[in-house]
């Protein structure tokens, strides 16, 4: 079985694409369907089996195709026909390029296109590291395309509506356009074969089939991207990517080497689901042999495997196989298994750093309890999530990729684990300290029969520098506060910079207990603790407190047609802009860094989503806290 993975912007045609390529021999695919995330079909063609997984639209669904990319023969990048579009594709490409998986990037949409296909072409090229390589000029009438000339085979092909194109002859109109074409594929291919340049320099011929030779070679080495076209609508140009990708993508040991790593990998995990009297299901792809129903992966056994259908058993998948498993709670997708042992996919395939953050809780009372477990459940199934906990109130914190990556959580939620949950702005982290250094002295007396309660005590109280952090220290003499219970002091100061005069974590500030007095019979710990808080709260009330912010240092990646305009993005909301460079690795994109306060980071997310068309993303790490002013405060 071979598998591909078609990535694209949202509304490039995908989903018609891999209908029109399932359609060529007018069979029924099997099916599995993991709405907002990726459809995934099983159908024949040549007597071959294939899987097409097709990934959701929209950047904030990247999370996905990283696991479906390391599993995958072949990528296929779908995009449209619009030079002025082609930023939109700039995520895909540098995804499908970090994973090194061979890539055809197909133009869709071609007989709606207003300008020249290369001016889509060069506009693609900005965000691809490898040459594009035109593999089809079109052929047109009255300015609209109803067909293309294969520049290896040299033959045209007329489209038809719904059907296979026609063989013609090659209009004369394009003959010229296509001999210069082809003489720029040859010149892109020769770069990477040797005996091509030689024959190319002395003037002769090569044939055809050396041709298709060199190219298949060139994509398996991801050294070019072969670029092909049609309409997926009108079923335009699917015959000639499927006999593409049927010739030129290779098999399942390059994904298994790929994998590799010094390990003898068995399947690598591709996506993940929960469904409803089902459970949890991971669908995997076999690497190797060995891989059964009961037989050892990743250290434990596998329940069961099952076709897409989830009903159909399968006893065993070979190597290249793709099927379900159930009763398999330690599988999930995003790890390549041994049969012994599991590993983490590299780097490029995890996902984006989590950025948008929203407390949740359930709507109802009664499902307390068992938000947590489902928390647990739902981030074995989707990489792209991150649960964490809100310091202040104790709920939890679900960050995710975006609103509508949120929106399909809360969904999922909902129907696969009857939870409804409310969801609300995560509070801002602020802190405050104090302004200036005072001392206190604080008695504690209480006498209400039986053992009375004494504490005597002095503090010095100073503030530090930023990132100074808390510091208890005693320089008491004399034994006036017995050692035993300079703790208990501690811990009532502790107890006290939980919560300053304005109701946040007190910081940056150092305590010195100097004095104080105790009763040989009504001093205790307690009565040192509650006196140690006491003077820590009159001491911050004297000295004064101010409000601080916490900064992000926040890198983010963004194509580099956008980096100037954040400029005052950033500056408008109160951010300060630390300056912006090309990505040494990514072509055509800038990694812009600024510190931004963290209270504005929601406000971020939705404003790349707007300023950068949903492709920028980026990263932040807390830095440093900085005071602000109450006016701004009381508008937080």
């Amino acid at each position: 079985m071979r598998v591909f993975t078609v990535l694209g912007p949202s509304q490039s045609g995908k989903s018609t694409l891999v209908e029109g390529l399932i359609g060529l021999e007018e069979q029924r695919a099997q099916v599995l369907d993991i709405p907002g995330v990726a459809k995934v079909s099983q159908f024949g063609f040549m007597g071959d089996d294939w899987t097409a997984v097709d990934i959701a639209g929209g950047a904030e669904n990247l999370s996905t195709a990283g696991p479906a990319l390391a599993g995958s023969d072949a990528a296929v990048l779908c995009v449209g026909a619009d030079p002025e579009a082609a930023v939109l594709a700039a995520p895909y490409f540098r995804v499908i390029e970090e994973a090194g998986v061979p890539c055809f990037l197909f133009v869709n949409r071609v007989d709606a296109a207003a300008g020249r296909m290369s001016e889509v072409i060069a506009a693609l090229q900005v965000y691809c590291r490898h040459g594009i390589a035109l593999r089809q000029v079109p052929i047109r009438e009255d300015g609209v395309i109803v067909g293309a000339v294969d520049l290896i085979s040299e033959r045209a092909w007329q489209y038809q509506e719904g059907m296979p194109s026609a063989l013609v002859e090659i209009p004369d109109s394009v003959a010229s356009r296509e001999q210069e074409a082809r003489e720029h594929l040859l010149e892109a291919l020769a770069d990477f074969d040797d005996g091509l340049m030689e024959q190319l320099i002395e003037d002769k011929q090569p044939l055809t089939e050396d041709v298709y030779h060199t190219a298949t070679s060139v994509l398996q080495h991801h050294d070019l991207v072969p670029a092909l076209m049609g309409s997926a609508e009108h079923r335009n140009g699917m015959l000639r990517l499927m006999k593409s990708l049927r010739h030129e993508a290779p098999g399942v040991e390059v994904a298994r080497e790929r994998l590799s790593e010094g390990a003898k990998p068995v399947a690598v995990g591709l996506l993940a689901d929960h469904v409803k009297h089902l459970g949890k299901t991971v669908m995997i792809r076999a690497l190797g042999d060995g891989l059964g129903n009961g037989k050892n992966l990743g250290g434990k056994a596998v329940g069961s495997i099952t076709g897409l259908d989830a009903k159909s058993p399968l006893p065993e998948l070979a190597p290249g196989d793709v099927g379900l498993t159930m009763k398999s709670d330690h599988l999930k997708a995003g790890e390549v298994y041994e049969a012994g042992a599991a590993h983490p996919l590299p780097g490029w395939a995890c996902a984006h750093e989590p950025g948008y953050r929203r407390l949740i809780q359930p709507a109802h009372e009664r499902d307390e309890a068992r938000l947590s477990s489902a928390l647990e459940r739902l981030s074995e199934i989707d990489t792209g999530i991150r649960v964490e906990q809100d310091a202040q109130s104790g709920h939890a914190v679900l960050c995710g990729q975006g609103p509508q990556h949120f929106r399909r959580l809360a969904a999922k939620l909902a129907d696969g684990f009857g939870i409804e949950v409310t969801e609300h702005h995560v509070p801002p982290a602020y802190r405050e300290t104090i302004r200036k250094p005072v001392s206190c002295h604080h008695r504690h007396r209480k006498q209400s029969g039986g053992a009375g309660q004494f504490a005597d005590v002095v503090i010095d109280v100073a503030p530090l520098g930023r990132g100074g952090g808390e510091t208890f220290d005693e320089v008491v003499k004399g034994g006036a506060v017995p050692r035993n219970y300079i703790p208990a002091v501690e811990a009532g100061v502790r107890d006290a910079l939980t919560e300053g005069p304005n109701g946040f974590p007190v910081v940056d500030v150092s305590v010195t207990l100097k004095d104080g007095k105790h009763h040989s019979v009504d001093s205790s710990d307690f009565a040192f603790r509650t006196a140690g808080k006491n003077a820590m709260k009159e001491a911050m009330a004297e000295s004064g407190a101010t409000v601080l912010e916490p900064i992000a240092q926040v890198l983010i990646h963004v194509p580099s047609v956008y980096a100037g305009g954040l400029v005052p993005t950033i500056s408008g909301m109160k951010g300060q802009v630390m300056g912006f460079e090309g990505h040494p690795t990514a072509a055509g994109w800038d990694v812009f860094r600024a510190m931004l306060p963290m209270t504005a980071l929601d406000e971020l997310t939705h404003t790349l989503a707007s300023a950068a068309r949903g492709t920028a993303w980026f990263t932040a790490e807390f830095d440093h806290y900085t005071e602000v002013r109450a006016e701004e405060l009381a508008k937080a």
